[in-house]
């Protein structure tokens, strides 16, 4: 059974969803990659503002290829988590609830999400067109000179995902 979710994500809502669980997600969440998270944990580690507040928010880690006319956004598969793995504790620490991507997830990232109360959804790579459909509009929030690295603000409507490590820990991602 598929689990319909609106954001933003409550504590119960992280609590009821379980490593495995198909989910289709509506609201708005915000976007990221390497670059922008690099910035993001400079700024945590200057004790300076961040340019978006991330408390009670989902990333999805997405570089979207340009918009063809009519479209949101272009193609937006999800990038490789592991390549945030440095950066995302002190996120979580910070509030964030969620992150969407494609693969496994250090020690250090389960651990965080444990002790915050976190989700990771695991998006379909090779899907990118089609998770497209689901991103209704996108807005530049931060570093727009980052170009498709920049942080937006994707609404989406049913976009597909897979609750791949739930706030317990537990994980669908096979260890070598």
């Amino acid at each position: 059974m598929t689990k319909k979710i609106t954001l933003p994500l409550t504590d119960e809502v992280i609590k009821d969803l379980k490593a495995g669980d198909s989910v289709l997600i509506t609201g708005t969440m915000l976007t990221g990659r390497d670059a922008a998270h690099k910035r993001l944990f400079e700024l945590i580690e200057k004790g300076e503002q961040l340019p978006v507040d991330i408390k009670g928010e989902v990333i999805y880690y997405v570089g979207p290829a340009p918009a063809k006319p009519g479209h949101a956004v272009g193609p937006a598969g999800p990038t490789s988590s592991y390549r945030m793995d440095k950066y995302a504790p002190a996120l979580l620490d910070r509030g964030l609830k969620a992150m969407i991507g494609k693969g496994k997830r250090s020690p250090e990232v389960v651990e965080s999400m444990k002790k915050n109360g976190c989700v990771y959804f695991a998006a379909i790579g090779g899907a990118a067109a089609l998770i497209s459909r689901s991103i209704k509009s996108c807005e530049t929030l931060a570093y727009e000179d980052l170009g498709t690295e920049a942080i937006y603000r994707f609404t989406v409507e049913d976009f597909p995902a897979i609750v791949a490590i739930d706030s317990e820990g537990r994980s669908v991602l096979v260890e070598k």
